[in-house]
């Protein structure tokens, strides 16, 4: 049932969707803010790459355009929130909004192949011993050195400033930090993140279409909240690791449950659930510590006053 295939397959696939994952722990977790611009910026990735590709620009270039057009969006989003004073949950929806039809604009129509294209996989698998699992390094290496950046900018002293916006935004502003800027900034790297993602996916996949995004948000926040439940958050980066691992997991779980039986069409329910699961295994948990320590604590009284009499 499971052959190495599907499980490279899967495991390629989970690797390049916690890019995406990585973003959105960016504002949902650094910043607190739940950034529904995901859906759009997931899509504007691919299909800028998928289109420069298809027109025969050079993929690498195509993939760093994605990861810039990712940025611009998130910095409307910003801008939408902080200077128009729009709701959080409002100004993302309205980005994401007017980017499904830009994405049209982009790719001229519903979906754009790139069967038998030049991308950045096949250019990775023709460097000697890539061949059977270049897609697999190529992932890998990108969610490394990209977790590793984010580590290292979260411990920046713009990061830091970040940080502290979503923690406690009234006291990092009374020390002089422009809040605006920074949630400006943290939303254009995260919607950067999401493209970037969407743009490996694409050309994996070998199309893009306008509607790949739908549900992205939910899948993020999914694979956020396992790999906290799962690895933890003691530190920025563990709680990187965690969401990366996330990512991976919730593709994993995906994966398993397809195999089992379930239709595909039932993949929005499915996630669904997850989520719900993941939102509650906390909640449980604490109660069930606090059980645990008040039963436990109820005997150790009980043997004292045994030992008392």
């Amino acid at each position: 049932m499971f052959s190495l295939k599907l499980v490279v397959g899967t495991l390629e696939i989970g690797l390049m969707y916690a890019i995406m994952v990585l973003g959105v722990y960016l504002t949902f977790r650094i910043l607190d803010y739940a950034d529904l611009t995901v859906e759009g910026s997931f899509t504007l990735g691919a299909a800028t790459a998928a289109t420069l590709i298809f027109q025969g620009y050079n993929p690498w270039l195509a993939t760093s355009i994605a990861f810039l057009v990712g940025f611009i969006a998130g910095i409307f989003t910003g801008i939408f929130h902080t200077k128009f004073k729009i709701t959080a949950l409002l100004s993302g929806i309205l980005t994401m909004t007017a980017l499904y039809s830009i994405n049209l604009r982009v790719m001229g129509k519903a979906n754009v192949s790139l069967l038998k294209a030049r991308t950045i996989f096949s250019d990775f698998e023709k460097l000697p011993g890539m061949e059977k699992y270049g897609v697999l390094v190529l992932c890998s290496l990108t969610i490394v050195i990209l977790g590793l950046l984010v580590y290292l900018f979260l411990n920046t002293e713009i990061g830091l400033a970040l940080r502290a916006t979503g923690d406690n935004e009234l006291m990092i502003r009374s020390l002089g930090v422009n809040t605006d800027i920074m949630k400006i900034l943290g939303l254009a790297l995260s919607n950067g993140l999401v493209a970037f993602s969407g743009s490996f996916v694409a050309q994996n996949q070998q199309f893009a279409d306008a509607s790949m995004g739908i549900g992205m948000i939910v899948a993020g926040l999914a694979s956020v909240i396992i790999g906290e439940v799962l690895v933890g958050t003691s530190s920025i980066a563990r709680a990187i690791v965690a969401v990366i691992c996330g990512g991976v997991i919730y593709r994993i779980i995906i994966a398993i449950v397809l195999q089992l039986g379930l239709e595909a069409t039932d993949l929005k329910l499915l996630t669904a659930v997850i989520v719900l699961i993941a939102l509650v295994t906390p909640g449980l948990k604490s109660k069930f510590t606090a059980f645990n320590g008040g039963i436990l604590g109820k005997g150790d009284q009980y043997a004292n006053s045994s030992k008392s009499n």
